[in-house]
């Protein structure tokens, strides 16, 4: 350990910020790789497999089974920092933490993951915890009331919200509705319910061969479709949505629907430290992102910072898909910085986002920077819902999370 530990300060060789799914992916790979003094910087205790919190919300999962101890997945060698980063210094290559620690590093990875601002949407904090018909499947305290509330409707307008911010898991929102939808169905309550899919985006889904799946989806389930609808307000206790709709001219108008059942996909955001540090986009769409280059993840100013996952400005779905394909990459081209080489492994933007359309019905979208669909499992047709797919998702994919992906193996 050849951390120098003088007026608060310690140093590390590679110091990575950030141990989520793709913290924890780059630790592990560095660690096989042979790198010594890895720092990983992480205040949680426990780690969570988020894809399976859809199926939480539905019934079909158990929130203990994707919660996981944070220690058990610390790759050895790797020192964890247990601690919040506050602020990044890329000039004088130290970040500090909310504990007061100043680390040094001379390498940087960044993988802080995404924010969930709640307080964005007036009264949606209070109406979740104290109001049991609105919930979200986006934090591990609702997941589990998203179901109680799925299994105590009885008719009426079931409600689904999309923000317009980049979102972790971009059909998470849809997901939640497809489930619910079907859930309704197999209880016969189909005539009496209206369900209401409020979106600020534009289109259903942004690849259009994936969307046109969709479309039959929503069809097939007779959801009302309303886009160009941001959330800017809950009123739990008359059980209203407050929207700012855009209209065609561009302009913007206030409109409010009623629900019996709410279910909210949060606004979301890169972490407030990332957003007030040198390395983020100081202006434009991006602004608040961490920069990295999109085939090679280096940062543009900063050639000895990388960045990677849901805080990055990668143009691609925030999803631990994508980031499986983009740890590798970010791997390899920091080992070739670190040697005095140029980086010349390349990313395509692959990401892909498994859509749940009904109990046992699943739809693979996977695409790439171009939007591309980009199948990776072959001789499957992944153009339409399949059963085995929905397997995958319950039982293959958190296996592969688990023991591979973590592990730097996949």
């Amino acid at each position: 350990m050849h951390a120098s530990r003088h007026l608060g300060t310690e140093r590390h060789r590679i110091l990575i910020i950030g141990g989520g799914t793709a913290g924890i992916s780059v630790a592990a790979r560095l660690a096989q790789a042979g790198q010594k003094d890895v720092a990983l910087l992480e205040p949680s205790t426990h780690h969570y497999y988020q894809p399976l919190w859809t199926l939480v919300g539905a019934g079909q999962a158990r929130i203990e089974d994707t919660r996981r101890d944070e220690a058990r997945y610390i790759p050895k060698g790797v020192t964890w920092l247990q601690d919040w980063a506050e602020e990044v210094d890329p000039v004088a290559r130290v970040v500090g933490t909310r504990g007061g620690k100043r680390i040094g590093y001379d390498f940087l990875v960044v993988a802080p993951g995404i924010q969930l601002d709640w307080d964005k949407v007036k009264g949606l904090r209070e109406a979740l915890e104290q109001r049991p018909n609105v919930s979200s499947n986006y934090d591990v305290r609702y997941a589990p009331k998203t179901w109680e509330m799925l299994r105590g409707f009885q008719g009426g307008t079931a409600l689904f919200t999309h923000p317009a911010t980049p979102v972790k898991c971009a059909g998470a929102p849809q997901k939640a509705m497809y489930l619910a939808a079907d859930h309704f169905r197999k209880r016969g309550l189909s005539d009496k319910s209206h369900v209401v899919f409020a979106s600020a985006g534009k289109v259903l889904f942004a690849v259009k061969e994936f969307a046109a799946v969709l479309e039959q989806v929503v069809k097939r389930y007779g959801i009302d479709t309303r886009f160009q609808h941001d959330l800017t307000e809950v009123r739990g206790e008359s059980n209203e949505a407050v929207f700012r709709r855009t209209k065609e001219d561009g302009s913007s108008e206030e409109t409010v629907l009623p629900y019996d059942l709410l279910h909210v996909c949060p606004p979301q955001s890169a972490p407030d430290f990332i957003k007030r540090s040198p390395l983020a986009w100081q202006d434009g769409g991006t602004k608040g992102w961490v920069k990295a280059r999109k085939h090679t993840l280096q940062h543009p100013d900063h050639p000895e910072v990388f960045a990677l996952g849901d805080a990055s400005d990668l143009p691609t779905s925030r999803t631990g898909a994508a980031i499986r394909k983009q740890a590798p990459v970010l791997v390899e081209n920091l080992l070739a910085v670190m040697a005095g080489r140029e980086p010349t492994a390349t990313y395509d933007g692959y990401a892909s986002c498994p859509l749940t359309t009904g109990y046992g019905k699943l739809l693979l979208a996977e695409f790439d920077y171009d939007g591309k669909p980009t199948p990776s499992i072959p001789f499957i047709d992944t153009l339409r819902e399949r059963r085995d797919m929905w397997l995958l998702k319950k039982y293959g994919l958190p296996r592969l999370y688990w023991d591979l992906m973590l592990r730097g193996r996949a």
